[in-house]
Parts: C-alpha cells; sequence; structure tokens
C-alpha cells in the first residue's frame, strides 16, 4: 500500500509596490522592526503565562513574589529595567500592554484559535494568538463576529475559486525579511506572582461561586422537600396502631407413604396454592367491602382526627376506599414455612384488632369453601349410589315375599324334600303291598278278599304317588307347578342376593367418600393471635424523613447527571 506524500501550499503574494519597488522596502522594514519586536515580547509573556499556569507544587504555597512592572519601559545598554512608565501618561499604548489588556479579558481557547484563523486568513502574520487579536482589532476587524466566523467554514470548491481569482498573475514577488529583534520588556517575579495570585484568586471564585450554586440548588431540590416530609411525619401524621397475627392453613389429609405427595404433607407446599388463594382473597375488593358492611372501615377514617393524606370521605368511591385498604392491610406469604402474615392498621388500637379478628374469621370462611364443594359432589355420588343399590335389594324382597304369598311356598326346597320324601315312603310302602300280593297270589286258592284288599292298597299308592310327583312337574290353574315355583323364586333370590352385593359396594364406596372428604378438609390455625398495641405503629418519622431525603437526592443526583451529560453533548 502506497501513501500519499503530505505537502503544505505556499503562495507567493506580490508587495503592494511591486517587483521594482526596492527604494521603498527600506521604510518598510524599519516600520515592522518595532511591531516585530512587540510582537516577540507578547509570545514570551503568552509563553511565561502557560508556564506559570501549571498545577505542579513550586514549594511556596500559593506565595506571590511579582511586583507589577510596566512592560513598556525600555532597557538601557547595560540591560537594567528603566523606571516603569506611569499610567497617567498620556503616550499610546504598547503592543505589550495591549496584549496584557486582552489576556486579562479571559477569553477561551477556541476564541483564540478562531482569531488567528481570522488574521491568517487577512494575511496577517501574528506571533501569538493575543497578538493576533491585537492585529485584528487594529485593522478594524472584529474576530468574534458570527460573518468572519461563519467565513472561515466554505466549501472546498468556493475555497479553490476565491483563491484561484486573487492570484491571478502568479507572478513572483519581492519577500521583504522581518528582522526579528529581542524584546526590550523584562517581566520580574512581582509581576509574574500577582498574575498567578490573579488566577488564583479567578479560580477560587469561580469554585465558590459554583459551591454557593450547588449549595441553593440542593437546599431547594433536596433539603426542602425532605423538611416538608419531616414535618408531616412529626408534626402532622397522624399515629397508626398496627395489630399483627399470624396464621397456616393446615389438612387432615393423611400422608401417603406410596404418593409422591407425602413427602409435602407436613410442610407448607402442601397446602401453599390454598394460602396464595387466601391471601389473594384478603387483598380483594370484596373482603374491603364486607369489612366496611361489618365493622365500618370507610367510616373510621373518614374522621376528622385523620389527616388529610390518610382520610377519606364518607360518600367516596369503593376505589378510593380501596386504595386505603391495601395501604393499611399488609398480607404476606413466607412458602418455606406457610405461614401467613396478617398487618392491619387503624387509628385506635381496639378498631384494628377487631378488623384484624374479622379478616382472620373470613379467611377461615374462604378456606372452608375451597373444598366444600368437591367434598360435596363426593359425598353426593356415593349417598345417591347407596340409596340406589337399597331400594333395588328392597324391591328384590318384595318380589321374593310376594312370591311366596301368591304361591303358598316359603322355600321351595323344603316343599320339593318333603314331597320328595312322601314319595319316597310311599313307593316303599307300594313296594311291600305289591310284595304282599305276590305272595297271595302264589297260594294255589288265594283269598280273594284279601288280594282285592292288597290290589286296591296298591291302586291307592300308585295314585298318591302320581299325584305328588304331579305337583312337581304339572302347573295349576292357580299357583302353577312346584318347579316353575321354585324357578321364580330363585331367580327372585339370585336378584335379591346380588341386590345386596351391589348395596355392600355401594356402602363400602360411601364410606371411602366420607373418608375422602374429611382427609380433604382445610382448617385455618392461628400461630399469633391478634393482640391491640397501647403505642403507635406508624408513622416511623426518622426513617420515613431518611429515606425521603434519598429519595430526593437520588432524583437530584440523576436530573444533574443527565444535564451534564446532554450539555457536554451539545
Amino acid at each position: 500500500m502506497t501513501t500519499k506524500p503530505k505537502a503544505k501550499k505556499y503562495r507567493l503574494r506580490r508587495s503592494e509596490g511591486g517587483a521594482s519597488a526596492t527604494p521603498k522596502a527600506a521604510p518598510t522594514v524599519q516600520a515592522a522592526a518595532p511591531d516585530s519586536t512587540n510582537a516577540a515580547v507578547a509570545d514570551m509573556l503568552q509563553k511565561e503565562e502557560l508556564m506559570f499556569a501549571t498545577t505542579t507544587d513550586d514549594g511556596f504555597k500559593g506565595q506571590d513574589f511579582r511586583r507589577p512592572v510596566d512592560a513598556a519601559a525600555p532597557a538601557d545598554s547595560a540591560g537594567a529595567a528603566a523606571k516603569p512608565v506611569p499610567v497617567e501618561d498620556a503616550k499610546p499604548k504598547s503592543p505589550a500592554e495591549v496584549i496584557d489588556g486582552i489576556r486579562r479579558e479571559g477569553l477561551t481557547g477556541r476564541q483564540l484559535r478562531m482569531a488567528r484563523r481570522v488574521a491568517q486568513k487577512q494575511g496577517l502574520a501574528p506571533v501569538s494568538d493575543y497578538d493576533a487579536v491585537r492585529l485584528l482589532r487594529e485593522k478594524g476587524i472584529d474576530p468574534f463576529k458570527r460573518s468572519n466566523m461563519l467565513e472561515l467554514v466554505i466549501p472546498e470548491g468556493k475555497e479553490e475559486a476565491a483563491t484561484g481569482a486573487a492570484q491571478k498573475p502568479q507572478l513572483p514577488s519581492t519577500v521583504v525579511a522581518k528582522p526579528s529583534l529581542p524584546s526590550t520588556e523584562v517581566i520580574s517575579e512581582d509581576r509574574r506572582a500577582a498574575d498567578i495570585m490573579a488566577i488564583q484568586r479567578d479560580i477560587a471564585k469561580r469554585r465558590r461561586r459554583r459551591a454557593t450554586m450547588l449549595a441553593v440548588r440542593m437546599m431547594i431540590f433536596v433539603m426542602l422537600p425532605a423538611f416538608v416530609a419531616g414535618y408531616y411525619y412529626y408534626a402532622i401524621a397522624t399515629p397508626m396502631y398496627a395489630t399483627k397475627s399470624e396464621f397456616t392453613i393446615q389438612t387432615a389429609e393423611a400422608s401417603s407413604p406410596g404418593q409422591l405427595g407425602g413427602l409435602f404433607s407436613g410442610t407448607g407446599l402442601a397446602t401453599s396454592q390454598d394460602s396464595i388463594t387466601v391471601q389473594g382473597y384478603l387483598q380483594s375488593r370484596e373482603a374491603m367491602l364486607r369489612l366496611n358492611e361489618d365493622e365500618g372501615f370507610k367510616s373510621h377514617f373518614s374522621q376528622d382526627n385523620v389527616d388529610a393524606l390518610q382520610r377519606i370521605e364518607m360518600d367516596s368511591t369503593n376505589e378510593a376506599a380501596y386504595s386505603l385498604y391495601k395501604k393499611q392491610v399488609q398480607i404476606g406469604y413466607d412458602p418455606a414455612e406457610g405461614v401467613i402474615k396478617l398487618e392491619v392498621s387503624a387509628a385506635d388500637p381496639e378498631t384494628s384488632a377487631a378488623f384484624s379478628k374479622k379478616l382472620i374469621s373470613y379467611a377461615e370462611e374462604r378456606v372452608d369453601e375451597l373444598t366444600s364443594r368437591l367434598r360435596g359432589d363426593q359425598m353426593q355420588g356415593a349417598s345417591e349410589s347407596r340409596i340406589e343399590a337399597e331400594e333395588k335389594m328392597r324391591a328384590a324382597q318384595d318380589r321374593i315375599v310376594e312370591l311366596q304369598e301368591k304361591l303358598g311356598v316359603l322355600s321351595p326346597e323344603s316343599e320339593v324334600q318333603a314331597i320328595f320324601g312322601q314319595i319316597t315312603q310311599l313307593e316303599s310302602e307300594l313296594l311291600t303291598s305289591r310284595i304282599s300280593l305276590q305272595q297271595f297270589l302264589a297260594n294255589p286258592r288265594p283269598n280273594q278278599a284279601k288280594v282285592r284288599a292288597e290290589e286296591n292298597k296298591i291302586a291307592e299308592l300308585q295314585k298318591l304317588i302320581d299325584e305328588y310327583r304331579g305337583q312337581l312337574t304339572v302347573s295349576s290353574e292357580t299357583t302353577g307347578s312346584l318347579a316353575r315355583i321354585s324357578g321364580e323364586l330363585m331367580v327372585a333370590q339370585g336378584d335379591l342376593a346380588m341386590r345386596q352385593e351391589f348395596l355392600a359396594a355401594a356402602e363400602a364406596q360411601f364410606e371411602a367418600a366420607r373418608l375422602e372428604a374429611n382427609r380433604q378438609v382445610r382448617y385455618l390455625s392461628v400461630g399469633v393471635s391478634p393482640v391491640a398495641p397501647d403505642e403507635p405503629t406508624y408513622p416511623r418519622a426518622f426513617e420515613n424523613t431518611l429515606l425521603a431525603f434519598l429519595i430526593f437526592a437520588g432524583i437530584y443526583l440523576m436530573v444533574s447527571l443527565t444535564a451534564s451529560i446532554l450539555r457536554e453533548q451539545v
């Protein structure tokens, strides 16, 4: 990569007398010699001022040893300073005096640089910034005029055009060298010390002015508001009595070793959701309206003894009362321990304790209502199932009794057993009669009367057996057969047994639902009961005043830093 060489432009300007004005050059040199000497003196003064403006400690603790000496006094041949010229002398001021006066004007570095640029644009050759101001003023040009400053900032094309128009001939000119003679002005130590003391006094004056303005601003924007806040807290604010209480929400649910929920049954995590719900309820408008209806929250804080900032009107809106309610009722929840902390403030201790107890009762009601619907649904379903099973079991029992009354049979099994017993007995008698009949017929001349008697007996026995067997199989017009009766009774008894099992299951379900509902019951346990205080808790005058001071100081600091940054950017 090649870097282009940089070079400055040097333009040759023609003198006013032209190239042939050689005889006129001598007067110019003679006139320019004193100006160059004075300019060199001014340059020396500027360098000395910069030298003595350092902040390094010189070991004299700011003592000033200079004596004011007139800078325009000439020096004799031995180099000793001449006597100072009095100020009342009517002689014109020398360049050194003019430069000294310009130095005392307190011009900034930017203004001095601008003056030097304007002097160079006008074709002047100053040896210092103060000399540039002096030369411009002698020429009748104000270096700090806005038009002169704007003329320095011109586009590059226009600048080249203006330069080209001014240098049309492009001819060499005769340059007369100005001799640089040593200055005849001698600055003594007293004069230098006096200048340094003047600068120090100016710096101290500015520091005092800035410190005074800072103190005034601090008094107006920080101390005055803090004083007003302290006056309110110490003299105007109504004393408030705060009643503190603590309570927890517990459950009757037994810990289950087989479930993960059993790990948190003894901690506040088991009822954290219920605790958060109760905390939100106590901070709601509903709790404020209930407290106003029961204890007169609005009427208490609308009394005349309550200060204006804490008092509300009796006919104020619910929103205004709710804003005050959130300030006077502070509720906090500790999730690690599951403890809800309640702090209620009022204008007198008895009212504060009454408000606190009422809010705790509201919390207990709400805790009981959290699981009442769930418990009610569980118990209602189990109870309905139990009642339905019991009704169906009673219907099955009524069916069995109806069949027994209709058929005249108490127990089909016993009836069948009785009939079978009779049939067995008749069959044994029939067999005996048949054997006797065979014995009678085995005689050559049987007794006919006995034979007929045995035959009649056998016929009667067979008839009875057939009749009993017919009761088991053949149905009658009124009651039906014993088999049918037995079947209907067995179906009814089976239905009854099934309904009894259903009733037992419903009873077990009802009992389980009752136990589950008991385990889901939430109740409120008060750890710290509300007790009325005997001294006012609020306002905390010192802490609140200090807090107000810190707040106003922080606001002032932020605003001042923002303003200083914006001023620096601008």
